[in-house]
């Protein structure tokens, strides 16, 4: 029996995500098991989750994933290398397989640009495409094309599929891969009921749209009577934190090097607003989402040498029976008590000032009790 892992963060749960834990069956069996580690509150993209993670991981479970694990928040709003390399540490401890989806990229692909991109030469050329002052992304892609490498990393999952592959490589993980074919546009703001993108179901459950037909049947009730979360409904809270952090804290933010730091301390002595904050301190160079994750950073309370750190203990957010073999015989490795660690604590008690209907009590992770669905 395989036991097949996903990195995830179902935001919210959908048709698509539904899709690939049906291909994992259809190729390892029914018997095959489906471990998800699943971001929590605050996801890559520097923005809280639109729902709760119980919620997103009872979704997944209630639609044939077997047990969801919590991706540490110092992973989850990590670079997608360090996103890629925290999943891979953690689920290589459960899992023989690792599923994840793709744009363009089959397995032969994966594991060429990977390799490339673990060569010291790679290091030696980005250095000095950065240098001429391209972008992160446009100096990878030009230090692989400068090695013969055919790949182009512009599609989000393409990226994330070739870390993740890089990561099982590096680490000499026991993982292999599996890379289905993502239909659909990850960035789509269409609706597409079978291949939906995640952007496209939260703008809808934001704007009353009709978004019920793009998840799952057993998704809808969970999604319909959910509070929802957006970064603009705490952008006050941000706003406090920023404006009274001092030059020694933005010094010390993550993604803040190369003066990035300074420039964002200046927007914030300056701007009225997050959103002019941003517009002020991105450009060419700095994209959108770094400086997304990083101002996020700073009002998590989060440090240049907070990210990338894994816990002792990785804690278990909901699973079945099947799932609960898996448990048994890691309880040194997985938190399936009660326990609260202080900083997992005060970060969950300031999810509930994004919440659009009104701030949440503090109290919810000290409250939070692992789901348990019977098959």
């Amino acid at each position: 029996m395989k036991t097949v892992g996903i990195i995830c963060e179902y935001n919210p749960f959908h048709n698509g995500h539904r899709r690939q834990i049906q291909l994992i069956r259809e190729k390892y069996g029914e018997n095959s098991t489906v471990v998800c580690l699943m971001s929590g509150n605050f996801v890559q993209r520097g923005a809280p989750a639109i729902v709760d993670k119980s919620i997103r991981a009872r979704a997944a479970v209630l639609s044939g994933a077997d047990l969801v694990l919590e991706l540490p928040v110092s992973v989850s709003l990590s670079s997608a290398e360090g996103f890629a390399a925290g999943g891979v540490k953690l689920l290589s401890e459960f899992c023989d397989i690792l599923c994840f989806g793709t744009e363009t990229m089959a397995e032969q692909d994966l594991f060429q640009t990977a390799s490339k991109l673990l060569s010291p030469d790679f290091s030696i050329l980005l250095k000095e495409e950065i240098a001429v002052g391209c972008s992160f992304p446009a100096a990878r892609q030009a230090a692989l094309r400068r090695m013969g490498a055919d790949a182009t990393l512009s599609n989000p999952n393409d990226i994330l599929g070739v870390e993740y592959t890089k990561a099982i490589l590096s680490q000499q993980s026991p993982m292999t891969i599996f890379p289905i074919s993502r239909q659909g546009d990850y960035h789509e703001r269409e609706l597409c009921c079978q291949a939906p993108s995640a952007t496209a179901v939260r703008e809808a459950l934001l704007s009353g749209g009709n978004w019920e037909a793009a998840v799952p049947s057993s998704t809808v009730p969970l999604l319909k009577n959910a509070p929802l979360h957006t970064l603009e409904a705490g952008q006050r809270a941000i706003l406090a934190r920023l404006r009274s952090m001092s030059e020694a804290e933005f010094e010390q933010l993550p993604y803040g090097s190369e003066g990035l730091w300074r420039k964002l301390m200046k927007a914030v002595r300056l701007c009225p607003d997050l959103s002019s904050i941003i517009d002020a301190t991105k450009s060419k160079r700095y994209t959108r989402t770094r400086i997304d994750r990083m101002i996020l950073c700073a009002f998590l309370g989060l440090g240049q040498n907070d990210l990338g750190v894994l816990p002792d203990k990785i804690r278990v957010l909901a699973f079945n029976d099947r799932g609960r073999n898996v448990l048994r015989g890691w309880d040194c490795f997985v938190n399936a008590g009660e326990a609260v660690e202080e900083t997992e604590q005060r970060i969950g008690s300031l999810y509930g000032l994004f919440c659009l209907n009104g701030t949440e009590p503090p109290d919810v992770e000290e409250r939070r009790r692992i789901i348990y669905i019977q098959e």
